[in-house]
């Protein structure tokens, strides 16, 4: 049998999806000026000492004397540790073979951008023994996003005592020259994986007490105002009821409705002339970002989605009066926002992201959860999934900055920029800072260019492709296709959507009977009173569980602190700690304390004990860590207990404000 029958066997057993890739036809396309296009003929193979080496376009893949042990020196010198190590080019799999073999158990994924580069190693080299080897994920192909979908899958071993760990690179230079642009993307892609805990720690480290705050004000909202839930299968076909429709009900040969969704990116500006005949087709669904635009343009949104608590995302509304559209919010959102400040027909919540918001939820009215990717238009595109589209349009989500532009002309942000110029700094300062502050690096438009892209929003285009492959009967389209490129977002034009059927009589009647169906069942007076009691026990829970947080905590530092002066017997100290740890543990409240609670590795970098004395160090991360603790459950009470006063206070003493006299 030849190599390539006994690695195909080997494949069709334990990777039989790339066997079938492999085993296609693979085209040959044409060499560009700066890239090959992996065409087979380009591919030589030659002696190089006892092995063998890979030739493409006269460069050397592998070195030509031992790439053997090429491949061991730099493997070798791969940084230790737990994370996956992502090999960037195959070539013959020598460099991947290696760090099988130096590293065995570590996660490993084999990154090569033309299937033809592994059909001929395997044709080449027999490599049965390292394709049976646990814990390799191959990614082939033009698109880029699968490796972030590999390290996900490999994330729950690749997480150590501080989390998951970065990810290790090994990158074939020479492959990476022939493809510079791909490789470069790719690089780009692992480095937002590497970095995203860092950039949520750093978020939640600016804007925690904040979230905690808002969610202190909006805490009646949880008991007042009803869940998407019961918008589920709003768009299905069958009859118009509150809750999920069944699948298949209706008229026979009726379709589920197609949802709009409008970004806020430049793109959307492309579409304002179309807008009033697609809501004619489709439930529009705006972010707060767009929902400006789409007013301007004569057009009424049916949903808008609100789920950023900051206070510049609280301005995306004023002056957005929306009678006929219906808000769907976070509970951690700027209080204004579920206070009527612009007055929306009805308003709904989705489940909170933040610990405090699902405790309270949990006890007194699950909302219905939500997928957030860190952009509101992730949780936008989520939430016409749960209405039960088979087909999402959108516009304006472009994840890049075509035309070096962020959003669509006349948005808050450029509005704020405009307003706030000098002659010292103009209102391009602002917008040049907003394109360099992200780490901007070039990836491939969907129309076959390139556009300039960043680390948060390739994070967002990679959790969207994700999505796209675990609901894969959803149909995606994007008006114009500007932005970059996303894997399961096809491009489309106006046209296309202008072609569905008239569908704006059946949506209304929808919206009138699913929404009014739900308020009917939320505002009967028995489940009000119900949940009003659920809620002042949660309440009083949430409140009693810190206070013991906060008191088990201060416990635990008083007793380090003397045992690290004392440095009495360990039998002694060790069990009093393992006992608050259990309490702290077995506590309802613990992840609502620990939201604001510093990592791990912050609390061990700040320890003055030296690292020999490890009973010394035990006792001072010990008291660094119940003190921080202490802290933040101190901080929860206080802003729970002072926060409700003041609303109440609000509520009791509300002055009519006269009215200007008319000239």
């Amino acid at each position: 049998m030849t190599c390539w029958e006994l690695n195909r066997d080997c494949l069709h057993k334990n990777y039989p999806g790339l066997a079938g890739r492999l085993e296609a036809a693979v085209p040959a396309g044409k060499n560009g000026e700066a890239e090959w296009r992996g065409d087979p003929a380009s591919i030589t193979v030659e002696e190089a000492g006892d092995n063998r080496d890979m030739i493409i376009l006269g460069r050397h893949v592998h070195s030509p004397r031992d790439p053997v042990r090429e491949a061991q020196r730099l493997a070798a010198s791969l940084p230790s540790g737990t994370g996956p190590v992502v090999v960037l080019g195959f070539g013959l799999g020598y460099g991947a073979e290696a760090v099988s073999r130096l590293m065995p158990g570590r996660p490993l994924v084999v990154v090569e951008r033309h299937p033809s580069v592994l059909k001929r190693a395997l044709e080449e080299r027999d490599l049965r023994e390292f394709l049976s080897a646990r814990g390799i994920i191959f990614v082939t192909g033009e698109n880029s996003g699968g490796i972030t979908a590999a390290l996900a899958l490999l994330e729950r071993s690749a997480t150590g005592e501080n989390g998951p760990a970065a990810p290790a690179i090994l990158k074939n230079r020479t492959l990476a020259d022939l493809n510079p642009s791909w490789y470069t993307r790719a690089e780009g892609v692992i480095r937002t994986w590497a970095s995203r805990d860092e950039v949520n720690l750093a978020t939640q480290r600016r804007f925690g007490r904040r979230w905690v705050r808002n969610l202190s004000r909006n805490m009646t909202a949880i008991r007042d105002l009803p869940g998407i839930s019961g918008l589920a299968g709003l768009a299905r076909p069958g009859p118009a009821r509150p809750g999920p429709a069944r699948d298949g009900a209706g008229k026979p040969g009726s379709k589920a409705i197609p949802v709009f969704l409008a970004a806020a990116g430049p793109s959307l500006d492309r579409v304002g002339p179309f807008l009033p005949e697609i809501a004619k087709r489709c439930i529009v669904t705006a972010v707060d970002t767009s929902l400006r635009f789409l007013l301007k343009r004569g057009t009424q949104a049916d949903f808008v989605l609100v789920v950023d608590p900051q206070f510049w995302n609280c301005r995306h509304l004023d002056r957005c009066p929306s009678p006929r559209t219906r808000l769907v919010a976070e509970s951690a959102v700027y209080p204004p926002v579920l206070e009527g400040t612009p007055p929306f027909r009805e308003t709904y919540l989705c489940g909170s992201l933040f610990p405090l918001g699902r405790f309270m939820e949990d006890r007194v009215d699950p909302k219905g959860a939500l997928g957030a990717g860190g952009s509101v238009a992730t949780t936008a595109w989520d939430f016409a999934r749960v209405l039960g589209a088979e087909e999402i349009w959108t516009a304006g989500l472009d994840l890049s900055f075509p035309g070096l532009k962020t959003h669509y002309r006349g948005a808050v942000f450029e509005e704020k920029n405009l307003a706030e110029s000098t002659r010292l700094c103009p209102a391009e300062t602002g917008a040049a800072r907003a394109l360099r502050d992200g780490a901007p690096f070039r990836t491939r438009s969907g129309n076959g260019g390139e556009v300039l892209t960043d680390r948060r929003l390739s994070l967002y285009a990679a959790w969207f492709e994700n999505r796209f492959r675990e609901y894969p009967g959803i149909r995606n389209y994007r008006l114009f296709s500007d932005g970059a490129a996303v894997e399961g977002l096809a491009g489309a034009e106006p046209e296309e959507l202008l072609a569905l059927p008239e569908r704006r009589d059946e949506i209304e009647e929808r919206l009138e009977a699913v929404c009014g169906g739900v308020l009917e069942a939320f505002r009967a007076p028995g489940e009000s009173r119900k949940r009003a009691e659920r809620y002042e026990k949660a309440r009083a829970s949430l409140l009693e569980g810190l206070r013991r947080i906060r008191d088990d905590a201060e416990k635990g530092t008083s007793a380090a602190e003397n045992a690290l002066k004392r440095r009495g017997d360990e039998g002694e100290i060790l069990p009093v700690l393992d006992s608050i740890n259990r309490k702290i543990a077995e506590s309802d409240v613990k992840d609502v304390a620990g939201f604001l609670f510093p990592p791990g590795r912050e609390l061990e970098a700040a320890l003055k004990t030296a690292r020999e004395d490890r009973y010394g160090r035990h006792l001072e991360y010990s008291s660094a860590l119940y003190r921080a603790l202490a802290e933040a459950a101190e901080y929860n009470l206080r802003i729970l207990t002072d926060g409700r006063k003041k609303v109440e206070a609000e509520k009791a003493f509300s002055p009519q404000v006269p009215k200007k006299r008319s000239r």
